[in-house]
Order: structure tokens, then sequence, then C-alpha cells
């Protein structure tokens, strides 16, 4: 990482090591350090961007938050294809095949990095599970992502297109994602040699995973990084983040809680697979989690980090000073996006060497 950045504040844990409180991390980086002013130029731009959604769907009926999702859906997809366009030189397959009474859809993304040529199963691979608040998003909006992934890894990525709300719901997108998972295994890919990777909602999916493999006897993949996860799908611990003061510059947390009930629908919240109890009993992957210091789904993240460890998994939880969600899509934008790819990919890398 360049020096002229601060680093994120991070901390790595092990089954036998402290687990942290509410307390935030010590910081690695100078006392007190900023973001880059391009990144908060990106937040504000993105807030200007959020704002008439948030305030529509906090406002207006469900009913009406719903077709206001649909209508806007292809214009906010648009935009952040706009914001993280794809590298020169990625190649993309589309992917739809049925599988275990469904289908599984989505696309290989390998970036120019990744020696050309057909994709092996004795291939080390990533599983992408993006966000979207259950509601939007694609995998031709996170290509751009995926395939920086790709290239900081050398992997060839599998991208999920899972099922989406308001159309479809709970638990369709889970099903979906271990449909995806169990399809790879299928091709001959060996789980140790799989990185589940995602963000936002992607982190919540990629939980129920490792939940429903526990509970089959699947084994599970060999490593996981995490960009923004959430964790808590009735959106709660996010609600009470910001009441307790924490003002994130894109989202608003009962605006979004709204949203992702549009999915969730009449879902319990202690159902196992809305809220994820992971136990010392499961083989967990050892985990990268990252987040912006600015948003409010830090507790999440947060969260997230604590249940790992308790669990008995190592975990890697890194705050990015003034980022705010899912910075990584935006490396053409903020500089701190780059660096937090490149941390990314040397977690993946470290566990999987060439």
């Amino acid at each position: 990482m360049s020096a002229t950045l601060p680093l994120p504040n991070e901390i790595e844990l092990s089954p036998d090591g402290p687990i942290p409180g509410e307390a935030p991390v010590g910081p690695l980086g100078p006392a007190g350090s900023r973001g880059s002013s391009r990144a908060r130029a990106t937040n504000s731009y993105l807030a200007h961007v959020a704002r008439p959604l948030m305030s529509s769907a906090r406002a207006s009926h469900p009913r009406i938050t719903a077709q206001m999702i649909r209508a806007m859906r292809p214009g906010v997809n648009r935009s952040l294809t706009a914001l993280c366009p794809v590298p020169t030189g990625t190649r993309a397959v589309e992917i739809r095949e049925r599988f275990d009474g469904g289908e599984v859809r989505g696309e290989w993304v390998t970036g120019t990095h990744v020696a050309p040529g057909p994709i092996h199963p004795d291939q080390r691979i990533i599983y992408y599970l993006h966000g979207s608040g259950y509601v939007v998003c694609s995998p031709r909006t996170h290509r751009g992502l995926v395939a920086r992934l790709s290239n900081r890894t050398r992997m060839s990525a599998f991208s999920l297109d899972y099922r989406l709300g308001p159309d479809h719901r709970w638990p369709t997108g889970g099903d979906d994602a271990i449909r995806g998972y169990r399809w790879l295994l299928s091709q001959g890919f060996r789980p140790d040699q799989i990185v589940i990777a995602g963000d936002s909602a992607g982190g919540h999916l990629a939980f129920d995973l490792l939940a429903a493999n526990h509970a089959s006897g699947t084994a599970q993949p060999g490593t996981m990084v995490l960009f923004s996860p959430l964790y808590d799908p009735t959106f709660s611990l996010a609600v009470d983040f910001q009441r307790a003061g924490k003002r994130d510059p894109i989202i608003d947390a009962v605006a979004a809680q709204r949203i992702l009930k549009l999915y969730t629908h009449t879902a319990d919240a202690d159902h196992p697979r809305m809220r994820i109890r992971l136990t010392p009993d499961m083989d967990l992957p050892n985990t990268l989690i990252q987040f912006g210091g600015l948003e409010v789904m830090g507790a999440d993240a947060r969260t997230a980090h604590r249940a790992l460890v308790r669990a008995g998994a190592t975990s890697v939880l890194q705050e990015w000073p003034d980022q705010g969600h899912v910075f990584q899509m935006f490396s053409r934008l903020a500089p701190e996006s780059r660096h937090a790819l490149a941390s990314a990919g040397q977690f993946i890398n470290a566990a999987h060497p060439f």
C-alpha cells in the first residue's frame, strides 16, 4: 500500500485470541488519518445519486416502493456499471444451466492477467456473490469489480445471477447461491480451491451457504473475502447504529430496511436462514472482511467478524477510513478502492499460492 494513504484499521484474530468488543480497533496508520480527497468527493457524489431512492423508500407505501424499485432498477444498474467499468481485455462467458431441480445462471469472468484458455477444474477459482439489497444489481454491474479481483488473484471467477425481490422472495436468492456452489463442485472444482467472495447482500448469502454446507455435510470453500457484508437482513443492526448517531453518506438505514423487506417479506427474523448462527462445530474458512469507516453497515461487519471468531474461525477485519459502502467498486474514482482490492488479493493469494 502507498505510504501516502492511510492504512485500514485492522485486527487479525484466531480462535485462541481475544474477541473484540464494540470499541474501535486500533489504527495501523497515523492517528486520526483521513481518506483521500477523491474518496470524500466520491462519497458526496454517491450520496447525491442515492438520495432520491432513499427518500422515496423511507416515505412510500411498500407497494409504491416495489413499483419504484422495478422502474428505477435499469437506471441504477446502468449507473453502477458506468461507475465501475470493465477493464479492457476482460473475458466474460454467460452460463445458464439446469441443475439440481433449478437453474444456475451467471457468468465466468476472467481478467487479462489470467492465462488464456479454458477453465479447468484443477484451477483455483472465485465464487462471487454480488450485492444488491436483494433488489438491484447483477453480474453485469459487478463485472468490473470481479474482473479486478480476478486480475489481483489470477483466478477466474464465477459470478452468480441470483433471483431478486420484489419479484422473488426469501429465500430464493439463498437457494440459488447454494445451488451455484454445488454446481461448481459437480464441475469438478475442489472446495479447498474455491474462494467465496461477495459484497453487501452477497455477504449474507455467503453465510447462508456456509450454514447449508454444514447441515448437508458438504465441504466448505477454502477462503472467504467479504466487502461491506450484510449479516442481519432485518437491518436492525444498521438501524440501531444509525439511531446511535452514525450518519452514512449514502445509505439511510430506515429506507434500506424497507427495501430489504421487499425480499424478506414475512420471513421470521429468528429463522436460521435469516439470523445465521455460526457454531464451533462448523468447518469455517479463513476470512477477510473489509468495510468503510463511514458506513452504517459497519455494525454488520463487526458482528459477522465476532461471529466467525466465536465459532473458531480466523478472521481479519479491516475498517477503511472515510470510505462508504462497497467502496471497492469505484477504483477509477478513489485510490482506496485499488488499495483495498490489492489487500484482498494478497489475502487470497497467501491462502492459495500459485
